[in-house]
């Protein structure tokens, strides 16, 4: 019983002093996009150019032609599928006009010419994609049971798992980077959006990755809160 509450009592500090400072990271990382997005998807751009033609237009950009473009339900649900090949616009991007709508359909883009150019980090990335689902279903409940039975090597085992998220999480970073930088390099070099209307574009997508650098810090603070509580159980 004493070790019991001596794991909730480490348990609930670490909480406090690692977790809720990147909840509230990614609330604010959640809210700039939100509104970033509610802000330039109401500014129509000059050349009336559609999310799925802007898409288009990046996949021609590239000579990709065996990339489709669908619409499908849901806000800021946008997303590229390799395995399909198939580039889905959220409602609010795929027919709209707005600034937004282009920067986000070029950054889907972005990932389709990943794809087709063998870029590196995606190729890692998805070498990781196994064993981090995995380490997301198993680590955390691990290292829990091993916390409270007192059992180390659960413990670091369910750490173990966990670094495979942390590594995805960590290469998708220059993945996502990457597809921003592309879908502004088209943008700006075929005249899609005005000099002053990028800079909106910019705004969207950079609020966009900072969820994901968000994601990354939640993720890094629990492995290295895992690791701190394990250590104290080694005392």
């Amino acid at each position: 019983m004493g070790d019991l509450f001596y794991y909730l009592s480490d348990y609930s500090v670490s909480y406090f002093v690692f977790i809720v400072p990147v909840i509230i990271l990614s609330m604010i990382a959640s809210a700039r996009v939100k509104s970033a997005y509610k802000r330039y998807a109401q500014v129509g751009n000059r050349r009336g150019l559609t999310g799925a033609q802007a898409a288009q237009a990046v996949l021609d950009f590239y000579g990709i032609r065996d990339v489709m473009i669908q619409r499908i339900d849901g806000e800021l649900t946008d997303n590229f599928n390799p395995k399909t090949k198939i580039i889905s616009l959220s409602n609010g991007v795929y027919g709209s006009c707005s600034i937004a709508a282009v920067g986000i359909a070029c950054h889907e883009a972005g990932h389709a010419a990943q794809h087709a150019l063998g870029y590196s980090p995606i190729k890692v990335r998805n070498a990781l994609l196994l064993p981090a689902n995995i380490g997301s279903k198993l680590a955390i409940p691990l290292a829990i049971i091993g916390l409270i039975l007192g059992f180390l090597g659960l413990v670091y085992f369910g750490i173990f798992l966990y670094c495979f998220i942390m590594l995805f999480q960590l290469v998708t970073l220059p993945v996502e980077f990457d597809a921003s930088k592309r879908a502004i390099k088209v943008i700006e070099q075929q005249g899609m959006l005005a000099d002053d209307e990028i800079g909106g574009a910019k705004k969207v997508l950079k609020a966009a990755a900072m969820t994901y650098v968000a994601a990354f810090a939640a993720t890094a603070a629990t492995l290295l809160r895992f690791l701190l509580m394990a250590r104290g159980r080694r005392r």
